[in-house]
């Protein structure tokens, strides 16, 4: 972060060719890309911060959280405001892209290799491809320690699918007047077994 506020600085007193240098030479030594025109607020942390990118337009703001591989890129070429807004106190989880000029509320998490693509609103939750967005069942307070644990985001495709399995099973017990075996499923402890797929 240090080498971003230095070539902020530059950049911001129409540098642009020494902000350039010292963003190249940072992203050399760190494997971090952030932009010199970037904003960035207090208290980000960029945890194994290997692969991160930080557009242009980017604006990050206070005690905000990054893992490996996060994207808060750009959908266009065109001049103006195309990056994302990330307010404060959000977690980004690794491998999740935040494209376009969209605004991520504060307190906020963002799964593992979600794709956002759309505006969460605050206190959300917001996993898969592309991305949706939970509402959380209470807002997080400011003292509240970092959002980290990710085993504990929910499986909102596996949701669905044991929806419609039940709804499966309903419809062949009325025409059938049974289920049918074998049936392709997880076992109760959620592992599939492997002789049901051709692997």
């Amino acid at each position: 972060m240090w080498g971003h506020r230095v070539a902020h600085r530059l950049w911001r007193a129409d540098h642009r060719l020494a902000a350039r240098f010292v963003s190249v030479v940072v992203r050399a030594w760190t494997s971090v890309d952030i932009h010199p025109a970037a904003t960035i607020g207090p208290g980000l942390f960029i945890d194994h911060a290997i692969g991160v990118v930080i557009g242009e337009t980017a604006v990050v703001g206070a005690d905000v959280t990054i893992y490996q591989g996060v994207t808060l890129g750009g959908t266009s070429l065109e001049d103006g405001k195309r990056h994302p807004t990330v307010e404060n106190r959000v977690t980004i989880g690794a491998g999740a892209k935040i494209l376009g000029p969209v605004t991520i509320g504060s307190g906020s998490r963002i799964g593992a290799n979600a794709v956002v693509v759309r505006d969460v609103p605050p206190d959300s939750v917001v996993v898969g491809v592309p991305g949706q967005v939970i509402a959380r069942s209470r807002p997080r307070s400011a003292s509240a320690p970092t959002d980290l644990d990710d085993a504990l985001l929910p499986d909102l495709v596996g949701v669905t699918l044991a929806a419609l399995q039940r709804q499966v099973d309903e419809l062949e017990r009325e025409v059938v007047g049974r289920v049918r075996t074998p049936e392709i499923r997880p076992s109760a402890s959620g592992v599939w077994k492997g002789e049901d797929f051709s692997i």
